[in-house]
């Protein structure tokens, strides 16, 4: 197996799913509870990576990362060097594909919390924010983890836009399924063997823990 695109791959798939947990638990509250007239649109934004090609989104986010663009000029400007086909942005991209990988089961597992726990806190003089912790948290654990696990297998084989915003950089941004496609390619079938059995047997395990996950839930 490719031990350092083993490496890159299981520090992009943690960092992808800990910055998800980050921007999609807000999200994910927000939509779940809120009631207004642009809210289909904005769900259907954050679920459009589920029905775009890969190759689709990973192209307009190199257009938005690349060297011209704003984005990209002011990375550069930052760091003194280019945004696309950099880890970070790799990063950036897997948190845009992953984006709804991980607010749906948080939105369907907060949807889930008993309502008249929530405003039984308000009355008490809670915040929303306390409120959230104490009571929307904790109740809504399993399906939250559950959906952080998911995140994090999803970006662990994520292979299309990974290719198309990171190319095949070796320590760089090359991950595991850039890998068994290398490996592919030039014939090798035991080392590309070897890796999908791996991608399989993290996928199992992670099935079965989400399984549980749920009925616990």
């Amino acid at each position: 197996m490719d031990l350092p695109a083993l490496r890159l791959s299981l520090l992009l798939a943690t960092l992808t799913s800990l910055s998800l947990l980050v921007l999609g638990l807000p999200l994910a509250q927000w939509l779940a509870g809120a009631r207004f007239k642009g809210k289909p649109v904005v769900e259907a934004l954050v679920s459009l990576p589920l029905v775009l090609p890969p190759t689709v989104l990973g192209f307009y986010l190199l257009v938005a990362m690349g060297a011209r663009s704003p984005i990209g000029r002011a990375w550069i400007w930052l760091t003194g060097k280019p945004l696309a086909f950099s880890f970070e942005g790799l990063l950036i991209a897997s948190i845009v594909y992953g984006l709804p990988f991980a607010v749906q089961p948080f939105i369907a597992a907060l949807s889930q919390v008993d309502r008249r726990l929530v405003e039984a806190s308000y009355t008490l003089g809670a915040s929303p924010l306390e409120t959230f912790f104490r009571i929307g948290l904790p109740l809504a654990a399993p399906g939250i983890i559950a959906g952080a696990v998911l995140t994090f297998a999803h970006a662990l084989g994520e292979f299309g836009v990974v290719l198309m915003v990171g190319g095949n950089i070796a320590g760089e941004t090359r991950t595991l399924s850039i890998s068994i496609f290398d490996s592919v390619e030039q014939l090798d079938y035991a080392a590309a063997n070897a890796t999908s059995l791996f991608l399989l047997a993290v996928s199992f395990a992670v099935l079965l823990l989400v399984s549980s996950l749920r009925r616990k839930a």
